[in-house]
């Protein structure tokens, strides 16, 4: 177990596996698959990924997921990088985490996104099994990888997908990729179908652009936006925000990584909380991004402007916002909420 800072079990919603794949792991796949590193030991490459995490701007940072991408072309690779990564969150204190992946993004060898799907659900049914206290949850991302009719027929793919597999492991569906090159309100059709399936989905947006992509994805009926913090910009949209009871996944690192926030004090997660906006705390990327949940609680506190009992809030609203079944969240929401009125009473 490592060092746990923070003792309230720990929930993350914003969470890409390609991004957050233990560095130990993949310099051994990357051994074993004969792909070269820019780094010839395990702890250079460490260095490495800390280094290359700051980027000029949100398409340097996409680029950086070229090499896990390598590495995730088999069944077997994205099996146990799903497991191992579980076996992290477990140590790290996690109570609930929902790990995001697209499947359309796996198929460079011959898998399809069925076979891509499987292979993260067994690797998920492996962690959890060795770590019975930890509750996952499987996302599958549609792609924004150009215009929106590049790859329709691979999205809405993903979006049946997530309704075959709800339930067993699966819990939505989500929008990530590339922002502002068409109209979020392009991709209206993959929210469509998923509204039609009954789907849970959340939708990346009001990152790189604007609050504009934040009233697209508000225009689609979704409950959730990963990122979302551009919303600041429209005072006017926070009302039917807050009426609906919608949750922002900030993710502060990458924000900053990404030049979409110019600096931790800056930033204005703590503004839209005391707003009452439903914000919550995730790391995007813990591994590209070189950052731990409990480390962006420490920029909350010591940086960002918020206080202990602000956390634990943020992570009772992420519990509740998270798609998992209520009866598998229950235990979990009630704890935080004890440990909130401990701490707010204190």
């Amino acid at each position: 177990m490592t060092e746990n800072r923070y003792p309230f079990p720990k929930v993350e919603l914003h969470l890409h596996l390609d991004g957050s794949i233990p560095p130990e792991t993949m310099f051994a796949l990357a051994e074993k698959e004969q792909i070269p590193l820019p780094a010839a030991t395990l702890e250079e490459f460490r260095t490495w990924l800390k280094v290359t995490s700051d980027c000029s701007s949100v398409n340097e940072y996409l680029e950086r997921f070229e090499l896990p991408l390598q590495l995730l072309q088999s069944r077997e690779n994205l099996t146990l990088v799903t497991e191992s990564l579980i076996d992290v969150l477990a140590a790290q204190g996690y109570g609930l985490a929902e790990i995001r992946f697209a499947p359309q993004l796996h198929l460079r060898r011959g898998l399809t996104q069925r076979d891509a799907v499987e292979a993260v659900l067994a690797g998920q049914e492996a962690g959890l099994k060795k770590n019975p206290s930890l509750k996952t949850g499987i996302l599958l991302c549609a792609m924004s990888i150009g215009p929106e009719t590049l790859n329709m027929a691979e999205n809405l793919e993903t979006v049946r997908l997530t309704k075959e597999y709800l339930g067993k492991g699966v819990v939505g569906c989500d929008l990530a990729g590339a922002e502002g090159i068409v109209p979020l309100r392009n991709f209206h059709p993959v929210f469509d179908l998923a509204r039609e399936l009954a789907v849970p989905f959340t939708c990346h947006a009001g990152d790189s652009q604007g609050p504009d992509t934040v009233l697209d994805a508000l225009d689609f009926g979704t409950k959730r936006i990963g990122h979302g913090h551009h919303l600041y910009d429209a005072p006017e949209l926070w009302p039917r925000v807050r009426e609906n009871g919608v949750t922002l996944e900030i993710c502060p690192t990458s924000n900053i990584q990404c030049k979409t926030q110019p600096s931790y004090a800056l930033h204005p997660a703590k503004k839209l909380f005391d707003a009452g906006i439903r914000v919550t705390i995730s790391t995007d990327n813990m591994v590209l991004a070189a950052v731990t949940l409990e480390e962006e609680y420490d920029h909350c506190i010591g940086e960002m402007g918020f206080a202990y009992s602000d956390l634990i809030r943020m992570n009772l609203y992420a519990a509740e916002a998270s798609f998992l079944p209520e009866e598998e969240k229950a235990g979990l929401i009630g704890r935080l909420q004890q440990q909130y009125q401990e701490e707010t009473n204190a």
